[in-house]
């Protein structure tokens, strides 16, 4: 077996490539901060550009080019954000066995930019016709023969073209998220573990910078000027990130693939659960196994004892992260259903002596550039800024120095806390609209080509749940990819995190079912069609029941937490022949 490798020594693995680049003694550092400098800014285009299209993804499909019901696109945004997390197993697993990361990072980033290109097109008249043919006009029905009786919404305009992009986004952005850390950790691995962390932590800081700019500038340009304007500029930074990834190939490390352990894990699954399917395979298998030993091809990757010990490790952080699959369904609300809670309250102009402003209806305020909805998520985003730092530099060491550090899944529990109260408050705001609603008192103000007939409650009530929600992603998504982290073995480690991702995208999609479910005709979240653009659906029960869920989970969390934590004392001092953490 061969030694281990100093830094910056230029041997590797079987395949691998070192920069071409890398020639003189001090080269090898150079290089390598430039190889993580330019994963950074790789990132936070990526970023930017998902939350450019994210971020105002509701309003674009309820303007009047699309007419999508207001649940309908709550719905399509939620299927998004859960697909782009759900899918990222699959980029992961792609590149562990076929393509390598460089490959799938390429790969992904050239998907990124054509699927991304849908929603500008889309924006056209022009570009709908040829993608989605021309409106379908509402025929005339009869009036409801009884006072109960409740029709079904039409089918939304364009929404398998619509749908198909979004999955095809969502695939892409998966894979670049579930390759990209790793791609830009292998970078500096030769500098030491310390670099590493650095490395995590800059990467962190980039996405949240790539988020501010989106909303900033992106959502702003596309609710007051342009969909067209401001769904080209995402594809401008995917495609901008493609050439600076392609430009810095010189100075990358990029290994080959070397296979998953996804297989094992099945057939380990297979042969503990479905006894009589196991026999049946091995005997399929019969002539194989008759062989010599010396007769076999040899298997790379880890032996069988060491699989059945990753499969026991795996059994017992499944149940952990499954029960923070909740969690996930709140802390995505606020890219869908606050988004729509929003949008139908009163939201201020920017410019409001603006010369260009201008009614569009009897009652309408003063049009002018409204302050975008989406920018509400910059206080989710300026939390997480200015908190990890405070947390890491301050808070931490100081707990550690009193011995009251919390471990990760103590944190995750409080993070938990944090999410219920956020859909706590939205609920109570949301009860307060609704009077507003039902007593007819509603303003009426123009948001890009649209009037939205709101209720006179300024939009910055939502900024506490916002406050909440980025507060909740400190305690409970950093430490759960912290735990994922340090908890799965080495060989391992890839797989867990994608089954993290997976289930935080199993949260967002069980969000969007919840939301389906009770659109149906007698549903809380069913409404009924009024004049003008009043969102009269019972949302408050909808958070309310979350608010119920999240308790619920909470309390399976901490008891799963529990006896996982008195597992892990009465045997840490017990060695595990997989379990090396590095």
């Amino acid at each position: 077996m061969p030694g281990p490798r100093a830094p910056g020594e230029p041997g590797g693995g079987p395949g691998e490539r070192r920069p071409l680049l890398a020639r003189r003694p001090r080269a090898p550092r150079r290089w390598r901060r430039a190889a993580a400098a330019t994963v950074l800014l790789v990132e936070m285009l990526e970023r930017a550009a998902f939350f450019g299209v994210a971020g105002n993804l509701v309003l674009y499909l309820n303007s009047a080019d699309f007419q999508w019901a207001g649940e309908q696109a709550s719905r399509a945004a939620l299927v998004f954000l859960g697909a782009s997390y759900l899918l990222a197993p699959v980029g992961g697993w792609l590149a562990d066995v076929y393509l390598g990361r460089f490959r799938a990072i390429a790969l992904s980033l050239m998907l990124y930019v054509v699927a991304s290109s849908l929603l500008p097109v889309a924006a056209i008249p022009d570009g709908r016709r040829s993608f989605c043919g021309e409106v379908p006009q509402s025929p005339l029905a009869p009036a409801c023969p009884s006072p109960g009786c409740a029709s079904l919404s039409p089918s939304p305009y364009c929404a398998p073209t619509l749908y198909f992009g979004l999955l095809l986004l969502a695939l892409a952005a998966s894979s670049v998220r579930s390759n990209l850390t790793s791609f830009g950790a292998d970078q500096v691995m030769d500098l030491g573990r310390h670099a590493s962390r650095r490395f995590f932590n800059w990467f962190y800081w980039s996405i949240n910078v790539g988020a501010v700019l989106s909303l900033l500038v992106v959502a702003f340009i596309q609710q007051n000027i342009s969909f067209l304007v401001g769904y080209s500029i995402p594809v401008g930074c995917v495609g901008l990130a493609f050439f600076v990834f392609l430009f810095a190939t010189p100075v990358f490390i990029t290994k080959p693939p070397t296979g998953s352990q996804v297989s094992s894990m099945l057939k380990l699954a297979l042969q503990n659960c479905c006894h009589r399917l196991w026999r049946q395979h091995s005997a399929r298998d019969s002539q194989g196994a008759r062989l010599l030993p010396d007769q076999r091809s040899p298997q790379p990757g880890p032996s069988p004892q060491e699989d059945i010990a990753n499969f026991r490790v795996l059994v017992k952080i499944l149940p952990v992260m499954v029960t923070l699959v909740p969690y996930w369904m709140v802390y995505f609300q606020m890219q869908s259903t606050y988004v729509l809670q929003g949008l139908h309250l009163h939201i201020p102009n920017i410019f409001p002596n603006y010369p260009g402003n201008s009614s569009v209806a009897l009652g309408v305020q003063d049009s002018g550039y409204k302050i975008p909805e989406a920018w509400l998520l910059l206080a989710n985003v300026v939390v997480v800024l200015v908190l990890v730092p405070v947390k890491d530099h301050l808070l931490d060491p100081l707990l550690l120095r009193c011995n009251l550090l919390p471990s990760a899944l103590q944190k995750m529990a409080l993070g938990m806390f944090f999410g219920f109260a956020s859909v706590i408050v939205a609920g109570f705001l949301e009860m307060e609209r609704l009077e507003y609603i039902h007593q007819n008192q509603t303003v009426s103000q123009q948001i890009g080509k649209n009037v939205y007939y709101a209720a006179p409650l300024s939009i910055w009530w939502q900024i506490p749940q916002y406050l909440l929600i980025g507060i909740s992603e400190i305690f409970a998504s950093i430490p759960g990819l912290e735990f994922a982290y340090s908890e799965a073995p080495r060989s391992m480690q890839g797989a867990i995190m994608g089954i993290f991702f997976c289930l935080s995208g199993v949260g967002s999609l069980l969000g969007s079912s919840l939301v389906a479910l009770l659109s149906l005709p007698g549903g809380w979240l069913h409404c009924p069609k009024d004049q003008g653009n009043i969102n009269n659906c019972q949302m408050d029960r909808y958070f309310f029941l979350l608010a119920g869920i999240q308790v619920a989970a909470a309390l399976l969390f901490m008891w799963i937490a529990r006896r996982y934590e008195r597992t892990a004392h009465s045997t840490a001092s017990q060695s595990h022949p997989s379990r090396d953490r590095g």
